[in-house]
């Protein structure tokens, strides 16, 4: 393989998308008259996005064997000093996010052909998916922070677009308004961030500026006695905390399910909501220099981990029992990044890309096999009727609650080590966090297996049924039935590396030369120890794992597993008595912490009031009040006046006249006493 990367090659990788995405957007839709088929539309796309896989592959290959590109391809303006470009920075961790993208991708594409069958908007939506993958290409390829900005902005529209799909839905218009808002909150910091960096820095280029680092690190803030790469950390971290939906921007992830599946798989599990992680990583040598910004991220990922695990524990719908499950594993590569283990962040990024677009393909699955039930209480012995569903689910729950030599594990088991080595002052609580973090997630995950896969079946007596807002138009009462092999070839293809990626990927990825090859990700080792910590406790993919059996999160998985087996399977009656003593606990639970309450009665409220004074004193009051309407009335009285003194009768000027005279002299005389 070739030392050297092309230009051109890396170009065709986000463009490839892009075309399939304008063609089928424009000729397959009413809006470029209609002229392709459904057909037409779904080939090109997955075309696209399949060249961009193959490409990203390549890169891939020929990065490990020592090849690098950084250039700049287009250069769009310069203001001062300050380079506005368009350019690539292909390295060991671009090249695995260009993988992992492409390949969910590619699957959610396939998936859709199944799964979006009787929608009307089909063709529009393969354009908004392969647009999305060129926004999320274009994001992780970058070498500079206007075109990251850009494909950070484009993610975000793109995923207002898709969560609002459905746009005569008023939940699914209220769900996609939320995300959009949530968001630009998290990218104000993010572009504050930026801001500082250009104005310190004098450059947008990551390399340019990773070599001043040295320079700002001895900076402080003006005016406070903070370091300005503090704040410069935590302003970047602010928009990844939008971005990867951690406490308290988490808001708008849950709400999100409101798109369809495939869209849940490929926003929330894989591409989005990884590009702050990804962020977070790539800005390593910024983050290094700063111990405060560090623990910060600690503590949100330690809150994220935990408390949106909780959550997962009393939903009833499936995609947002899967979608809780996202915010918790969100929280722990967050706690990942706050420990210096950037390697493992990213790592657990790759492989929960794998296993969750599974999970989330999989409840499509189950959602289409019920003909469009999402309520899990009404299902129930499903594994009898979909056998591949059923086995790559099951796959998919045990790499996610860590079991050894599953993919999870690995990734799992490393972050919850790195924190226990880590020495920053939130590092105890992180530890308590992500080890209670198990317990939660096996509990949560198995609960949603057993009442979907087994047990008696409970389609029939669901209230909802024959009144259920169905725009498939299907029966109710049928039994449940395997889906095509559009729908159950990517959950195949999905679940093989849910099941070995872990391994294969463990020693290159955290001690091998994967990430230190050009110093991709830079680690202050005498500060931060988790890494080397790591590197003596672990020896291999074996090894780990076996050591893992006797291991505190094995044995906290194992109870999870076993109370939701006791409580789900064996004694139903136990979760309504629970729910009836811990009532406030439960009410809190339901209502998530009241944070929606809080934002939309005070934060949108406050919003509002101060609109509504703004509006009524300043645009009403001052000025159309006091400026628009005071100005004609100063000016009415002004030629009112004029127009009384000028009235043309000869007698009133020579009366004017002798006041005057008369006015002149009297001050004259005063003057000279």
């Amino acid at each position: 393989m070739s030392q050297t990367l092309s230009a051109a090659t890396l170009l065709a990788v986000p463009l490839a998308p892009l075309a399939g995405s304008l063609i089928a957007g424009i000729l397959g839709t009413a809006f470029g008259g209609n002229r392709i088929g459904r057909t037409a539309s779904h080939t090109v796309t997955i075309l696209g996005v399949l060249i961009a896989f193959v490409l990203s592959a390549l890169t891939l290959q020929s990065v490990i064997a020592g090849a690098r590109f950084e250039g700049t391809l287009y250069e769009w303006m310069v203001v001062g000093g300050l380079k506005m470009e368009v350019g690539f920075l292909i390295d060991s961790l671009t090249a695995t996010m260009m993988c992992v993208v492409t390949f969910v991708s590619l699957m959610v594409h396939i998936y859709t052909i199944g799964y979006m069958a009787d929608d009307d908007g089909y063709n529009r939506f393969f354009s908004y998916i392969s647009l999305f993958t060129f926004s999320m290409l274009m994001l992780v390829m970058s070498n500079n922070f206007l075109q990251l900005f850009f494909g950070w902005e484009a993610v975000g529209l793109v995923s207002y677009l898709l969560i609002g799909f459905w746009f005569n839905r008023p939940t699914a218009i209220f769900a996609n308004l939320k995300a959009f808002l949530v968001n630009r909150v998290g990218d104000f910091g993010f572009i504050l961030g930026i801001g500082l960096i250009a104005a310190y820095a004098g450059s947008l280029n990551y390399a340019e500026v990773f070599g001043k680092a040295g320079q700002l690190a001895g900076l402080g803030f003006p005016g406070t006695d903070w370091l300005l790469v503090t704040v410069i950390c935590i302003c970047l971290f602010i928009g990844a905390m939008g971005k990867s939906a951690q406490f308290p921007l988490h808001v708008w992830l849950p709400d999100s399910m409101e798109g369809p599946t495939p869209i849940s798989a490929l926003i929330h599990a894989a591409t989005m909501v990884t590009a702050g992680i990804f962020m977070v990583a790539r800005m390593s040598p910024l983050f290094e220099l700063s111990d405060a910004a560090l623990n910060f991220v600690l503590v949100i990922g330690a809150i994220t981990a935990l408390f949106m695990g909780f959550l997962g524990i009393i939903q009833n719908d499936i995609k947002r029992v899967v979608a809780y499950s996202t915010l918790s594993q969100l929280g722990y590569m967050t706690v990942a990044l706050g420990a210096s283990a950037y390697s493992v962040a990213v790592f657990h990024l790759m492989t929960h890309a794998f296993f969750k677009a599974l999970l989330f393909l999989a409840a499509g699955s189950v959602i289409i096999g019920l003909h469009h039930n999402q309520d899990i209480r009404w299902m129930g012995g499903v594994r009898k009727y979909m056998p591949i569903t059923w086995i790559t689910f099951l796959l998919g729950s045990l790499a996610l609650i860590g079991t050894p030599f599953f993919s999870g594990f690995y990734s799992k088991d490393a972050i919850i080590e790195a924190v226990h080595a880590s020495k920053l002052p939130g590092a105890g609580f992180a530890y308590f966090a992500v080890l209670a973090g198990v317990f939660v997630t096996a509990f949560y995950s198995f609960r949603l297996y057993f009442l979907v896969f087994h047990g008696q079946e409970r389609y029939d007596q669901n209230p909802d049924a024959h009144h259920h807002d169905d725009h498939h138009g299907h029966g109710h009462d049928a039994k449940p039935h395997e889906t095509p092999w559009v729908v159950w070839l990517p959950l195949v293809l999905l679940a093989i590396p849910s099941v070995v990626i872990g391994a294969i990927t463990l020693m290159p990825m955290l001690f091998g030369d994967f990430f230190r090859l050009n110093d991709v990700i830079h680690v202050d080792a005498a500060r931060h120890p988790a890494m080397a910590v790591l590197a003596e406790k672990i020896h291999g993919w074996v090894p780990m794992a076996l050591h893992g059996f006797v291991a505190p999160p094995f044995w906290l998985a194992l109870a999870g597993v076993a109370c939701a087996y006791y409580m789900y399977m064996v004694n139903p009656a136990l979760p309504a008595a629970i729910q009836r003593a811990f009532r406030p606990v439960y009410s809190l639970l339901e209502n998530k912490y009241y944070l929606d309450w809080f934002n939309e009665n005070v934060v949108a409220r406050g919003a509002r009031l101060l609109g509504t004074g703004l509006w009524k004193a300043g645009d009403r009051a001052l000025i159309d009040g006091l400026l628009v309407n005071g100005s004609w009335r100063l000016v009415g009285w002004v030629s009112g006046m004029v127009r009384w003194i000028q009235s043309g009768y000869l007698y009133h000027y020579a009366l004017v006249m002798i006041l005057g005279i008369f006015v002149l002299m009297t001050y004259f005389v005063w003057l000279n006493k």
